[in-house]
């Protein structure tokens, strides 16, 4: 077994960390059947490996009671290394810079791969480099926004909307530069 801490098996099973023995195990079949490498359709070896490690350390009483004390560990740290992370002034500007770079992200995904538009939280908590806690916030406003919509498999795209509203801000922040950059600069005597 991997170090348990570096994977979040929650993620991996898409399932809460209060989830029922019999959740974890109707997820996992579901899983199990979409990603096995027989499956021609959504195989994935890779994903099915490690939905099997995941499987076996959470429907194990004992194993997933010593994963979750290190899972709940993990969690505290992430909370204390984000709080005290680079400032960006208050907390509206940190909040309204993660916004833009989801979007972005999450933009630059669909065009790249229209097919698969969507990215996991977990994929998006690396991208970005901020714990998922605190991307939570974020990825709610954005689907009230309807900037943002969750997919059926959890997965994370970008709408129309979305792709319209980084665009407007893109044209605002050239704008903002363009008219910095014509602004006459004083003449030293």
């Amino acid at each position: 077994m991997s170090n348990d801490t570096e994977i979040d098996y929650y993620e991996v099973l898409q399932i809460s960390a209060n989830a029922e023995p019999e959740t974890v195990h109707r997820v996992y079949r579901l899983l199990a059947q979409r990603f096995h490498p027989d499956n021609i359709e959504s195989g994935d070896e890779g994903k099915f490996r490690a939905l099997s490690e995941a499987y076996q350390v959470i429907s194990d009483p004992e194993r997933r009671a010593r994963y979750d004390v290190a899972h709940q560990q993990q969690r505290q740290e992430r909370w204390r290394l984000a709080s005290a992370g680079p400032d960006l002034g208050d907390d509206f500007e940190r909040e309204r810079v993660i916004r833009l770079a989801v979007l972005e992200v999450l933009c630059a995904r669909r065009r790249f791969e229209p097919n698969q538009p969507g990215i996991f939280i977990l994929d998006l908590e690396e991208l970005i480099g901020t714990p998922r806690e605190h991307l939570e916030f974020t990825i709610w406003f954005l689907i009230q926004k309807k900037l943002l919509m969750r997919g059926d498999n959890s997965t994370l795209a970008i709408t129309a909307d979305g792709v319209e509203y980084l665009e407007e801000h893109q044209q605002a922040k050239q704008q903002k530069r363009l008219a910095a950059q014509n602004e006459p600069t004083p003449t030293a005597r």
